[in-house]
């Protein structure tokens, strides 16, 4: 039986791997074993670890890491504790296959320590582009420490094949949660409503905004500009649901600063540290936009048949379907950009845009490699395009 471990960092990363968790406990071809780590353990991030255990999964090893502080040293010892907890859990309980989502720093110092464990990682959503954010470089240095790779799109896949990796092992998949999303009825907005302990009514945006970290010291700058153009439709009558950004350089900046302004419009604003992944899909299910800079933004969203405006450069070089309207940072195209996408004739648009990050049978095909894909325990030699 194969020792599949999950190790998750975020409430972002978690969301999505839920599905495939649970296809793998109830496998009888494989043993799930569950890491958290990061922001699961913070409570200034809402605890999430304690969702994962409410999910129904035993969490094996938990690894304290995140570090009171954003500042790049603060990031860089958060890394070093993630590999020190890393080592005991893999020492402790020997898998036979790593599985990692995403781009985060933590990821990284995961993939590494699995390397020196000689322990296969299987990678979700590598070959991506962020031009905005210093992920990008994690993302494609966790392809190089990995053995499997399942891509959202087929670009992403032909990116990574471009790395040197074997195109046996690169799977062009989807986006688990795009699938996850045709499959959940979620809450209905009385429900929704009531679990925030707060009125949306009709006309309300989910918002998001991490730090750029491509561009730090701009936090400020460009949080108080999205802001003050979320002040504009709140005189008009919107509601905005806050989900507060991560653990990144800069991101207490952006957290402090949010939490403020909320506070401050208690009838119109609700931040909340994590909504979970039901609450959240059923706050974009009946939300009129998504708005921010995350790439659920762009991978999500459209699923929902929503308009996405998408800010600033943090998700630049992303693939992006037709209802996601892009826009600067300055207050005034921001406002403009909110003008458009809350606009009724947009909004209808939106509803019949397709999403370039779904797929069919998107579960089954990770689930089926992980279960019984032959990984030897070692990286495979790099592989020069012909020609």
């Amino acid at each position: 039986m194969r020792k599949i471990c999950f190790i998750t960092g975020t409430r972002a990363d978690y969301g999505i791997m839920v599905p495939l968790m649970r296809a793998v406990k109830e496998s009888d071809d494989a043993q799930l074993q569950v890491i958290a780590t990061n922001m699961h353990l913070s409570q200034e991030y809402g605890m999430t670890v304690n969702e994962i255990i409410a999910d129904g999964f035993d969490v094996d090893a938990r690894i304290d890491s995140l570090l009171s502080g954003d500042s790049p040293a603060a990031t860089v010892k958060s890394m070093g504790l993630t590999q020190i907890g890393m080592a005991d859990a893999f020492e402790r309980l020997r898998p036979d296959l790593a599985v990692i989502l995403g781009d985060r720093y933590e990821m990284l110092a995961a993939a590494s320590a699995a390397l020196i464990f000689r322990i296969p990682v299987a990678h979700l959503y590598g070959g991506e582009t962020t031009e905005g954010a210093y992920d990008d470089c994690i993302r494609h240095a966790i392809t190089k420490l990995s053995s499997l790779h399942f891509t959202s799109t087929e670009l992403y896949a032909r990116r990574i094949i471009q790395m040197g990796e074997e195109p046996d092992r690169v799977f062009h998949v989807g986006s688990l949660g795009a699938q996850s999303i045709r499959e959940e009825k979620g809450l209905p907005l009385q429900e929704l409503e009531k679990a925030i302990d707060f009125r949306l009514g009709e006309k309300y945006v989910v918002a998001t905004f991490h730090p750029v970290t491509t561009q730090p010291g701009e936090e400020e700058r460009q949080t108080s500009a999205l802001l003050s153009s979320l002040d504009k439709i709140i005189a008009k009558g919107w509601r905005v649901l806050f989900t507060m950004p991560n653990s990144d350089t800069g991101g207490r900046t952006v957290a402090t600063m949010i939490r403020q302004w909320a506070q401050s419009r208690p009838e119109s604003v609700k931040a909340v540290a994590s909504l979970g992944r039901l609450k959240y899909y059923s706050a974009l299910r009946h939300a009129a936009a998504a708005v921010g800079n995350s790439s659920s933004g762009l991978i999500e969203a459209p699923s929902f048949g929503i308009p996405t405006l998408n800010i600033g450069d943090r998700q630049k070089g992303r693939a992006q379907g037709d209802s996601v309207i892009n826009c600067g940072v300055t207050e005034e195209e921001i406002t403009a950009g909110l003008e458009r996408v809350l606009s009724d004739t947009f909004r209808e648009q939106a509803r019949h845009c397709g999403n370039p990050y779904e797929k069919p049978d998107t579960l089954q095909s990770i689930l089926q490699p992980l279960l019984h894909y032959p990984i030897p325990p070692t990286k495979p030699p790099f592989r020069d395009i012909p020609g």
